[in-house]
């Protein structure tokens, strides 16, 4: 990460943690200005929001792949005790939510600067005296408009995808709370499978997001959009 990001990164956080104090009205509005006065723009916190968000599916990638791993080898030992198998599966589920929402926090994140930079892009086109200028700035937001619709739409898409697994998840951890007895871990065994689909297809969703947030990340520091 170069000495820019880091800065960048460390100034969102102090500030974002500045901006929790606040009433609620206005806060990204003041978060902003405050950034812009310490010299950083809206598309550098885009940049490292979009990173954010990156790094978040990465985590949430593995923690979901360690899940799995852990629901499956509750009903890999049958000798294991219930009370510990409900245990492992527990906390593999609380993980794996905790995960969840910290993307979904980092997608609402992308989505509430990039709204506030592409509205001020929008608005300072009023300001050019040049048509010619004005018009290359117009196609450059286009441009910039369209390769984020891709970038968000596909962490919505992970987003969307995590719901039916930690639903299938929560199932088994409810199903051996209430139900702590040898049968409990048979009916858990013919779930697997869909589960463990469902979390492949989780996992190929999150690598495609990742990568197309890499590649957004780097056409900005690039400087082609």
């Amino acid at each position: 990460m170069s000495t820019h990001s880091r800065t960048v990164s460390v100034v969102t956080r102090l500030t974002g943690l500045f901006c929790l104090l606040l009433v609620l009205g206005g806060c990204s509005t003041v978060y902003y200005s405050t950034m812009e006065k310490l010299g950083v723009e809206k598309r550098d916190i885009l940049v490292d929001r979009v990173g954010d968000a990156r790094d978040a599916q990465s985590d949430a990638r593995e923690t979901f792949r360690s899940s799995l791993e852990r629901f499956q080898s509750v009903v890999d030992t049958p000798e294991t005790g219930l009370q510990e198998k409900y245990d492992v599966v527990s906390e593999a589920y609380d993980n794996s939510l905790k995960s969840a929402n910290n993307v979904r926090d980092r997608i609402d994140g992308v989505e509430d600067v990039s709204e506030a930079l592409f509205d001020e892009w929008e608005d300072e086109l009023d300001l050019y005296e040049s048509a010619s200028l004005r018009n290359t700035s117009k196609r450059k937001l286009d441009e910039t408009r369209e390769l984020y619709s891709s970038l968000i739409a596909r962490m919505h898409q992970v987003e969307k995808r995590m719901d039916p697994v930690l639903a299938a998840f929560e199932d088994q951890v409810l199903f051996l709370k209430h139900n702590l007895n040898a049968q409990a871990i048979g009916a858990l065994e013919n779930e697997l499978g869909q589960i463990s689909r469902n979390v492949d297809s989780l996992i190929r969703d999150m690598e495609a997001s990742i990568a197309e947030s890499e590649a957004f990340i780097q056409r900005f520091r690039e400087g082609t959009v």
